[in-house]
């Protein structure tokens, strides 16, 4: 679906409890025939559809806000030369994607590698196109620290897009 031309997506997870909600408010107003209770449960249930589409949307936009700057200021970076030391640098890696992970929560983790090094690649949002193992991708995002204050570097994505080399990096 999209909003004022960006591609807003909603959760499985989101879509499975909207799923059982509706069947559990189907079987309680087939018992109580209770027009109250319908009433507020589909309302209730509409809140909860527009609320995760919301705020993918917003989240989609800021995004979208950030990609140019991402571009301008990320620095080409070999996955091997990312360390501690270069917490918070933008950086821009081209690797393929080894794994992909929580896709379906619309906050995908992915291990990308170059011949280099593998490196993990969180983004926040789902990306602009759906990218799975064995593509070649481009990463544009900062580095931060696994865990907010500890753990090794990972890159947070902004940017993840397919590109059309197939083969990995030299």
């Amino acid at each position: 679906m999209k909003i004022k031309g960006t591609r807003v997506r909603i959760s499985f997870v989101s879509l499975i409890v909207a799923a059982i909600l509706i069947f559990l408010l189907a079987l309680y107003f087939a018992a109580s025939g209770d027009y109250f209770v319908l009433i507020w449960g589909i309302v209730s249930i509409i809140i909860l559809i527009l609320i995760p589409i919301g705020l993918n949307y917003m989240s989609q936009s800021q995004y979208a806000g950030l990609e140019p700057i991402y571009e301008a200021e990320a620095k080409n970076t070999k996955i091997k030369m990312i360390n501690p030391s270069s917490i918070g640098n933008v950086v821009r890696i081209e690797g393929v994607v080894e794994r992909a992970l929580f896709k379906f929560l619309n906050r995908p983790q992915y291990v990308v590698a170059d011949r280099t090094g593998e490196i993990s690649v969180k983004m926040f949002t789902s990306p602009k196109e759906d990218v799975d193992t064995e593509d070649y991708v481009e990463v544009y995002g900062q580095i931060i620290r696994r865990y907010v204050l500890v753990g090794d570097p990972v890159i947070n994505a902004v940017i993840i897009r397919k590109t059309d080399r197939k083969k990995k990096p030299e």
